[in-house]
């Protein structure tokens, strides 16, 4: 058996490439989708959709939403791909990043669609080359604690006076 030669394996990752270098997308769109490439299919959209889920939640004042999003932030057990999303994002104002996170969440999901339906049809994907080199957090840590103070990002987003 050959293996298919490259122009026939279809490359999960185009829309996050195309978004990465679409110079109509606001830089942390386009560091955000950068972020994404690579990571496996399900990891990517379920680890965004957390994170969405988290700043959300501490947005809108859900009593459990700092401590899942310092959870998220500090755990040890899982790669660094939530971390980098976040702090691509982190200062930049509350609606903003919801805005970003929601727009990336949408990206996956459809990234994810696409797999299942060339799964579904035995069609070939490119290989994903995970981009992280470890399993684990390689540096600090967020402090777990859910008790952190919010600052002016969370209430001053330079998006709503314009």
């Amino acid at each position: 058996m050959t293996t298919p030669s490259i122009r026939h394996l279809f490359d999960l990752d185009i829309t996050l490439r195309d978004a990465a270098l679409d110079m109509e997308n606001r830089p942390t769109r386009r560091m955000i989708a950068n972020a994404a490439i690579g990571i496996h299919v399900e990891d990517a959209y379920y680890s965004v959709r957390e994170l969405r889920e988290a700043v959300s939640w501490v947005h809108e004042g859900v009593s459990a939403g700092k401590l899942k999003l310092a959870e998220i932030l500090g755990n040890d057990g899982a790669d660094d791909f939530q971390r980098c999303i976040y702090f691509c994002l982190a200062g930049r104002g509350v609606v903003s990043m919801l805005d970003d996170l929601e727009w990336l969440e949408d990206l996956l999901e459809r990234r994810g669609r696409i797999a299942g339906e060339q799964k579904r049809l035995k069609e070939t994907v490119m290989p994903l080359v995970n981009p992280y080199v470890a399993d684990a957090p390689d540096g600090p840590l967020v402090r777990m604690d859910g008790n952190f103070e919010q600052g002016p990002s969370w209430w001053a987003d330079p998006t709503l006076s314009a």
